[in-house]
């Protein structure tokens, strides 16, 4: 048996059917995630807010997708 390295280039997953999927938790990983990437997080959770559950999930992966798959 042999140890080895944890794979950091694992992308995180969210399942949107738990409650993570919420989409109050996901405005609060979004917010985080823009003060991790420095990038104004008004323009991003302001962009969310702007249409129904599909389109806030449509634009977190347009803007974290790199980063996080989200599973329903």
């Amino acid at each position: 048996m042999a140890i080895v390295s944890k794979d950091t280039t694992k992308k995180r997953v969210i399942d949107l059917t738990g409650s993570d999927g919420n989409a109050f938790v996901l405005l609060g990983i979004a917010k985080g995630l823009c003060k991790q990437l420095e990038i104004d997080d008004t323009i991003v959770l302001e962009d969310m807010k702007m249409g129904g559950y599909e389109h806030l999930i449509t634009t977190f992966d347009t803007y974290f997708g790199d980063l996080i798959d989200l599973e329903r």
